[in-house]
């Protein structure tokens, strides 16, 4: 998949006039969602400003929808900008991971995860 232009309507949890909602196609943990910018914009550094200042309340959006059905003890919130930081489509899109107690044997460090030998700090 090259870009998230061609999602169908009916995968859509949620639209605004920049962005929209789906389930990530394999989620790390239930409730795993994405927000995706409605035009193509390769990563979070390229929105425009208008489209940037509309993502935190698509954040809040996001957390609702998904403790429709669950209910996370934490949050993480990602976006990986650019192939170093792992983004494989380069369509911008934000992770929305809930987390859970137990999930992971020692969470501390969060997102610094991503380089497994600096999370411990």
């Amino acid at each position: 998949m090259e870009n998230f232009l061609n999602i169908p309507d009916n995968k859509k949890l949620y639209t605004s006039n920049h962005f929209f909602i789906i389930k990530d196609s394999y989620p790390v943990s239930p409730g795993h969602l994405l927000i995706i910018s409605n035009e193509l914009h390769i990563e979070f550094f390229e929105l425009p400003l208008e489209v940037k200042n509309e993502l935190p309340s698509l954040i809040d959006i996001a957390k609702k929808l998904i403790e429709r059905e669950n209910k996370p003890d934490g949050y993480n919130i990602g976006m990986n900008c650019g192939s170093s930081a792992g983004q494989t489509i380069f369509h911008f899109h934000c992770h929305i991971i809930p987390r859970y107690q137990g999930d992971l044997k020692n969470p501390e460090g969060g997102i610094r995860g991503v380089i497994p030998n600096k999370m411990n700090y």
